[in-house]
């Protein structure tokens, strides 16, 4: 149930992004960050929710925090957590990590990505 009860906020949340986001000002990564991730992100070392920690994303190894489960499909990824990559995967995790258990369809406005991702460049580990 806290499953689904988490994609049903995350999707709405989504929705509401994508249909506030032409009258958006300059997009905030915090405050994207709140939009779409919080609900099952953490932004405190070690905190893991629904999904990781973020802290410390940027320059990180995929399916490597060692106190959470992730899919078979993000530990073998092989991936770096890089500007570039934070970009493809935030835009579409299914197609970037076909097999990942992310329930989230994505952010698809640039802006919030670039945002978003200056954010995640903030939290250390």
């Amino acid at each position: 149930m806290k499953i689904r009860a988490c994609v049903w906020v995350g999707l709405a949340a989504s929705a509401l992004g994508l249909l506030g986001a032409p009258f958006a000002r300059a997009a905030d990564g915090e405050q994207i960050f709140r939009r779409y991730c919080f609900v099952c992100h953490d932004t405190e070392p070690g905190k893991n929710k629904l999904g990781p920690s973020l802290a410390g994303i940027v320059g990180r190894a995929s399916g490597s925090v060692a106190d959470f489960s992730y899919s078979d499909a993000m530990q073998s990824a092989g991936l770096k957590w890089d500007e570039q990559t934070l970009d493809q995967y935030i835009t579409d995790p299914r197609g970037k990590v076909p097999g990942n258990k992310m329930l989230f369809p994505g952010v698809k406005n640039p802006d919030d990505r670039k945002a978003l991702i200056e954010y995640l460049k903030t939290l250390k580990p």
